[in-house]
């Protein structure tokens, strides 16, 4: 991860060297080490020193101050990291309590909208980029890690490489995903954009993939090109992908697999946004003889 010329204290860079031996991201690395910097200059002291009340009384603060519940929650997470396994003092944090995060549901695009948005791409990387996207329900960044040898056209797969959680995985790749690829592939080599076996979706320099920022500044024209009002993330896509699958009548246990998730509850949130699903679905009120109002 990066690192400041600044130099560090010990007990920050034990804190970087537990969270290198467990392998982190470094997003999650970064996350943490704010969590304890913000609560250090809450404390006005160094964090080693806090007590099991100082830390009751940061999280009462965070949620006096309006804090989102969760920012509270991923707060708590860098500091159990830091007081359970840098300091091994873990029975400091067993008073900060985790708060309930209000469940909305995603935003889901019509198969109309997801074809309009497609075509509005600002040209054929984009366009290749976000139908991978939606056509085989990848998160952003398994999206841009993808190279051209990921691409499996005899038994018509995607090899995801240490997508969400550090694990690979297979996605699906279907026969008009595929006919895409193989354009884009065309178009990037008659170009020169493109090493061989090197990124599916390279950026301007061609030894870096395009950045999720890139892609999402991407599908946010393309939404407004195409004249979508609801609000889109590069994430819709995907949500997407699995609600209309789940309206095809697809069984959620494969849908799971598809997305790559590790609970069925995760999956199960999309047959709450599944309206072709409801509106196919008879009531029990339709099987009763009725009399008229009167």
């Amino acid at each position: 991860m990066r690192q400041s010329t600044k130099p560090l204290s010990p007990l920050r860079q034990r804190m970087i060297d537990d969270m290198c031996l467990r392998k982190l991201n470094p997003r999650t690395q970064t996350n943490y080490l704010r969590a304890v910097q913000q609560f250090a200059d809450y404390l006005g002291r160094s964090p080693h020193t806090a007590s099991a009340d100082d830390l009751r009384g940061y999280q009462l603060h965070l949620v006096e101050r309006g804090t989102s519940s969760a920012s509270i929650n991923a707060a708590i997470t860098g500091l159990r990291f830091f007081f359970g396994v840098s300091l091994g003092r873990g029975e400091l944090t067993d008073k900060l309590a985790k708060v309930s995060t209000p469940r909305t549901l995603p935003t889901v695009l019509s198969a109309d909208e997801v074809a309009r948005l497609l075509a509005a791409a600002a040209n054929a990387k984009y366009q290749a980029a976000l139908s991978v996207a939606y056509g085989a329900g990848l998160r952003a960044s398994e999206v841009l890690h993808l190279k051209v040898n990921d691409i499996d056209s005899q038994r018509m797969i995607l090899h995801v490489e240490q997508g969400k959680g550090a694990k690979d995985r297979n996605a699906m790749l279907s026969p008009a995903l595929l006919a895409i690829l193989r354009d884009w592939w065309r178009i990037a080599h008659a170009r020169h954009w493109m090493l061989d076996g090197g990124w599916l979706f390279p950026g301007q320099n061609p030894i870096n993939p395009l950045t999720t920022r890139q892609l999402n500044r991407a599908c946010h024209a393309a939404a407004s090109a195409a004249g979508i009002e609801k609000r889109v993330s590069l994430h819709t896509l995907r949500h997407s992908f699995a609600t209309h699958l789940l309206e095809q009548g697809v069984d959620i246990r494969v849908i799971q697999v598809a997305l790559g998730h590790k609970k069925l509850e995760t999956t199960a949130l999309y047959a709450q946004v599944a309206t072709h699903t409801l509106r196919e679905t008879p009531s029990p009120l339709d099987a009763l003889t009725l009399a008229p109002l009167h």
